[in-house]
């Protein structure tokens, strides 16, 4: 399976511009920051900037940044996260972008690339105005969002091949559920009163069994076997998010976590957390 944003499954040269919006609408949400920004990376590693969430004076919109240089550059050729809490005085990175960021205002910023099928498809920002420490947090929501990402991305190359016509429309409106989903379980796991939670809870599991309706080419599989506590797991592992903090959201040990990790994947004959989060979805187990 071979991701390329500029010639995919559905035939648009920008597949790639929907889902990653998305996504740093998540990331701006959760994390605050003044501008969320990325694009998609091309054959030649040249990362193409044109997905933006937050104000922007139009210095970086339809601007390319090449392999290793500045810090998507970097992030892209070492295919990992980099952070910087001021760029332009940044020793480790190149600076033959100043320029564009000194004209956007912009000083802290983390950049983590969007890997599919071990090739750096995209590049995720997140940028502050201000000189800000961008510490675990902060890294870590950019981190969860380009996962969660990257695990939307390999579900839908996965479901391609079934899709034609008139279907698109469905996968895309499952992807939108997916993608709400996803958000309401965010906010009642923040929220403080129990009332809250519960009708957000609630809103959540109608949400997903309408994801599982509209979903016509889910094979139902209640015989699987799998426990709400292990579909619970699943879903947040479906999200990107990494054993620790599926702990920690759920109230369990990283030790029981794993352990329905293993025991879903056991059931759904997945090899790997993301084959099973795919037979899960496939099967309309969680959205």
């Amino acid at each position: 399976m071979v991701f390329t944003a500029t010639n995919n499954s559905y035939g648009e040269p920008q597949d790639l511009k929907t889902p990653m919006t998305r996504a740093l609408k998540q990331l701006l949400a959760s994390t605050g920051v003044s501008l969320a920004f990325g694009g998609s990376v091309d054959p030649n590693g040249l990362v193409k900037l044109d997905c933006f969430v937050g104000p922007t004076i139009g210095a970086v919109p339809g601007g390319e940044v090449a392999q290793g240089e500045g810090l998507g550059g970097k992030a892209a050729a070492l295919r990992t996260g980099i952070s910087v809490n001021d760029y332009c005085d940044e020793q480790s990175i190149t600076h033959r972008y100043d320029p564009i960021i000194r004209a956007e205002g912009l000083r802290s910023l983390v950049a983590v690339p969007v890997i599919v099928s071990r090739r750096v498809v995209g590049m995720m920002y997140g940028a502050f105005r201000t000189f800000d420490i961008i510490g675990g947090r902060i890294e870590r929501s950019v981190g969860h969002e380009v996962r969660a990402l990257e695990q939307a991305l390999v579900v839908r190359e996965l479901a391609a091949p079934r899709v034609t016509g008139g279907e698109l429309d469905a996968v895309r409106l499952r992807e939108e559920l997916r993608e709400t989903h996803r958000s309401i379980r965010a906010l009642a796991r923040q929220a403080s009163e129990p009332g809250v939670r519960k009708a957000l809870a609630m809103m959540a599991e109608r949400l997903m069994q309408a994801t599982s309706e509209t979903d016509n080419g889910a094979v139902q599989d209640i015989d699987s076997g799998v426990t709400a506590r292990e579909k619970e797991v699943l879903q947040l592992a479906g999200a990107g998010l990494p054993n620790q903090v599926i702990a920690d959201a759920l109230g369990l040990s990283l030790h029981t976590v794993k352990s329905y990790m293993k025991s879903a994947m056991s059931k759904l004959h997945g090899r790997t957390r993301l084959e099973a989060v795919v037979a899960a979805r496939t099967k309309g187990l969680i959205p």
